[in-house]
């Protein structure tokens, strides 16, 4: 495989754990509109989610997924989650605290750091 090909291949499962993200995002913006008074309703996250996870499926009839892919794009939508979730946390404090969501995401991200080779030695 060439140089250019491992970099589309690359850029590709980057794009896919972004939309992964944006997911996560979008369904505990949904989830926080649903469970909290505070938050008003938008229907924005709707709109995003159904965008994302239909690029998704688009990317996945495309091109064929590689083999940790699913656990890694698990993550980034758990990445996704926790991490609006704990900043949805930090700005009303009353519903709780954010230290166990800030906790996670990191732990996720470490994680997922490691399967795409970014802490390998070259």
């Amino acid at each position: 495989m060439s140089n250019e090909g491992k970099n589309t291949y690359r850029n590709t499962e980057l794009k896919n754990l972004v939309l992964a993200l944006i997911a996560g995002m979008c369904c505990d913006a949904i989830l926080s509109w649903l469970t909290m008074a505070e938050i008003n309703f938008s229907i924005f996250p709707i709109i995003a989610l159904a965008l994302s996870v239909q690029s998704l499926y688009q990317e996945y009839l495309k091109k064929p997924v590689s083999e940790d892919f699913p656990l890694v794009g698990l993550a980034s939508f758990f990445v996704g989650v926790f991490g609006h979730s704990a900043f949805v946390k930090a700005e009303y404090p009353e519903s709780g605290s954010n230290f166990i969501a800030i906790v996670i995401v990191l732990v996720l991200m470490l994680w997922i750091g490691k399967k795409m080779g970014y802490f390998s030695r070259d």
